[in-house]
């Protein structure tokens, strides 16, 4: 019996068959041009949509607004960094009446010291302070207690209102001390006692028996003496 023969055995053998030259140049060149021309094709479809892109043909439209409409006006920017500007400052004292400004100027100088022959906020006596508190209203007062108790008009305690000058006798029988009326039988004043501008009881036990009168001072009244004009002197005649 024949020895059997392997399928591998009957396999003609690999034969290697020469390729023409040419042909496969030729092969090799067209599928050269094959991708060149894909890659051409996609440069081109790219270069078209970015025009399209860029033309604005595609771009969406404003909404119509109604004829005659203008557009809204730009909103203003909030952060800005230059601040809003102040509100107006009211003077002081802007609505009160003279008045109770006079008297509100008195008692802002509670507390200033007393100063023989002072007239100033560094330091005041009695007529220094009632000249200076009325200067800041445009009311020009002399300087000596007596002389003020002879300008404007002479007032009844009964009738005393805020502003009006209280008179005293500490050191003889006529005035000798001024203070500024207040209200409710209160006054302000610069006493030489305790040293400071302070608020007392016009009829207190030492000012009541002291008090002498009073005089009420304004811009219509000012430097009007209540001294009593001298008489005219009949014109002589020959003996």
């Amino acid at each position: 019996m024949p020895d059997e023969v392997s399928q591998c055995q009957l396999t003609e053998p690999l034969r290697i068959v020469p390729v023409d030259a040419d042909k496969l140049w030729m092969v090799t060149h067209m599928r050269g041009d094959l991708s060149h021309a894909i890659v051409t094709s996609l440069v081109a479809a790219a270069a078209l949509a970015s025009a399209c892109a860029s033309s604005g043909a595609n771009r969406p439209r404003p909404f119509p607004t109604p004829a005659g409409a203008s557009a809204p006006a730009p909103v203003p920017s909030t952060s800005s960094s230059e601040p809003a500007p102040d509100a107006p400052v009211a003077p002081p004292h802007a609505a009160l009446s003279q008045d109770e400004a006079l008297v509100a100027t008195a008692l802002s100088f509670r507390g200033t010291p007393y100063r023989n022959g002072g007239s100033d906020p560094a330091g005041f006596d009695c007529s220094g302070f009632t000249q200076w508190v009325f200067a800041q209203h445009g009311i020009a007062l002399p300087r000596q207690v007596e002389e003020q108790f002879r300008v404007g008009e002479k007032i009844k305690q009964d009738d005393l209102k805020p502003g009006d000058l209280v008179f005293f006798h500490t050191e003889s029988r006529g005035a000798s001390h001024v203070g500024i009326f207040i209200a409710d039988d209160q006054f302000v004043h610069a006493p030489s006692s305790r040293g400071v501008v302070r608020v007392e009881y016009i009829n207190s036990t030492y000012w009541g028996h002291r008090f002498v009168g009073a005089r009420r001072v304004s811009q219509d009244h000012e430097q009007r003496a209540d001294i009593e004009p001298p008489k005219p002197r009949p014109f002589p005649t020959a003996p």
